[in-house]
């Protein structure tokens, strides 16, 4: 692969932005370019629900100047992204369609989790400061207009995501509201903060140590980028740092302000709400230091194309990630671990001794590992209703790395491993399907309930179960001293929704003692 031009686009709820790059696959990614424009979208969004036509007018604006932008670069190829400000929109399809013939730029919407996991891949592909910085117990702190998420990890790996309605855009405008002055700001924020924090504190950390915190957003960042100390590592800022930033802002005008910190006026009482919320994060966690890369959306979006067309890989496990998300969130339902471990060894085992019959790939065989995972997560909240209580919760449940389809399918795999099958356009959470992803959700289900089948009984009878396929038979061997005359009993009708989406008869064998 030749030298390629690709453009990023980050259409933001404070901000448009786009970085050109220069990608190859012998010399990585090379930033040549960095367009922004500010533009306040969040605020009529989070307050009107949709944006008047004069920052409608605006916005296409600005896309027409990054599209003539993209032609003197000779952008061979871009991906833009909105977010929340478009996302909570009631007008969004109207919105994007408009845009798109006004300015010739497609924008697709990203949902939390896929923005937040774009940030956080932006974050891993630092490299080795990344990876020394979560040995020890860190959290990920993406501060946007309309939201925050906070991200732990514990040994190394992503343990757990959580969203919060604490954006910057939607605090300021709370603030306005209140006819609050600036010089209140430190305060009502705090007041804000804590109550979320608390429950946050004893649903999540509990007795976890944070050492670090790691910031994305658009403002500390530049600051720590203007206002880095002579010796001082890059990036890094201490508690007693943020206290000085915080202190100034009572000693100085929004003008004096802007002029020392090199920053546009208007983004002084952003810069202010950020500043005060990283300090009341810090406190509650007992974060000693940040760590403010200085990554942007852009830059997610740039890796994920980079890493998609194999420009670059990252030394870093994403998938592990997912997989310890979907484990915690089962642990903290009462899930059984040791049940879950027994389904998921024998679905995967279908579906990789099924590769030419089913059509999926390796994206749809995890969907099918955090199914196993999540199995029987709706117990804690009824038992009679275990599958529509486990759909619950796997939609309001945020799993980064999975988009808003894949969490809708393995929610439907889940809540069909325990009911009977509807078949498409007979029931709601299957008809916001497409049908490409119903198909994909009834292939994982009959997979996934033909594994239930074969341990019932929860007694993990089966010390090794091997399957093969031949003809239009799935010979299911299992090799047990147990009587398993419940589990073939029960086996039928799950092996009838099988044979219906597959066209295969599964046989179900004891394997003969010596």
């Amino acid at each position: 692969m030749s030298v390629k031009t690709f453009a990023a686009i980050d259409v933001g709820s404070y901000e448009l932005a786009m970085k050109i790059f220069e990608v190859s696959r012998t010399r990585g990614m090379r930033e040549i370019d960095h367009i922004r424009h500010g533009i306040d979208m969040g605020t009529e969004t989070y307050t009107k629900g949709k944006l008047s036509h004069e920052r409608v007018g605006e916005l296409c604006r600005v896309m027409r100047e990054f599209a003539d932008i993209m032609k003197s670069y000779q952008v061979e190829d871009y991906v833009a992204y909105g977010t929340s400000a478009i996302r909570e929109s009631e007008n969004r399809s109207i919105l994007l369609n408009q845009i798109e013939l006004r300015t010739g730029i497609r924008i697709s919407v990203l949902n939390n989790s896929e923005q937040r996991f774009l940030d956080y891949k932006s974050i891993a592909f630092q490299g080795e400061d990344f990876l020394k910085i979560i040995e020890n117990g860190t959290a990920i702190l993406d501060i946007g207009g309309g939201s925050i998420q906070i991200s732990l990890f514990d040994n190394d790996t992503l343990v757990s995501t959580q969203n919060m309605k604490l954006g910057v855009l939607r605090i300021q405008e709370r603030l306005n509201q209140l006819g609050a002055s600036i010089r209140h700001y430190n305060r009502l924020v705090e007041e804000m903060l804590a109550p979320q924090m608390n429950v946050y504190k004893k649903l999540y950390l509990k007795d976890r140590q944070i050492k670090s915190i790691i910031i994305v957003d658009d403002y500390i960042s530049r600051l720590v980028k203007r206002k880095k100390d002579a010796g001082a590592v890059s990036g890094y800022v201490d508690r007693a740092k943020m206290a000085y930033f915080l202190e100034i802002f009572q000693t100085k005008t929004l003008t004096e302000l802007a002029k020392a910190l090199d920053m546009p006026e208007e983004n002084m009482p952003h810069l202010l709400i950020a500043l005060q919320m990283v300090k009341g994060i810090m406190e509650e966690m007992g974060a000693e230091q940040l760590w403010v890369p200085g990554v942007t959306l852009c830059d997610g979006i740039a890796y994920e194309y980079a890493e998609k067309n194999k420009i670059i890989t990252s030394t870093h496990d994403f998938e592990k990630d997912i997989i310890a998300c979907a484990q915690n969130i089962s642990k903290r339902y009462r899930g059984s671990k040791k049940r879950s471990e027994t389904l998921e060894k024998i679905a995967l085992t279908i579906f990789d001794s099924m590769k030419r019959v089913h059509g999926l790939g390796k994206r749809e065989r995890l969907l099918l590992q955090i199914s196993t995972i999540l199995h029987d997560c709706g117990k804690y909240i009824s038992m009679v209703s275990l599958g529509e209580c486990s759909y619950s919760i796997i939609m309001a449940t945020e799993i980064i790395g999975l988009s808003h389809t894949e969490r809708e399918i393995v929610a439907n795999v889940v809540k069909y491993n325990h009911l009977e099958f509807d078949y498409y356009g007979e029931n709601e959470s299957l008809s916001v399907l497409n049908e490409d992803s119903y198909i994909k959700t009834a292939k994982l289900t009959a997979i996934l309930r033909l594994a239930n089948g074969l341990d019932r009984t929860h007694k993990q009878k089966f010390r090794n179960v091997k399957i093969a396929l031949k003809d239009e038979d799935l010979i299911i061997t299992v090799d047990t001293e147990a009587d398993i005359t419940l589990e073939k009993g029960l086996f039928g009708a799950r092996a009838d929704f099988f044979r219906e989406v597959y066209h295969i008869r599964p046989i179900i064998r004891k394997k003969r003692v010596p």
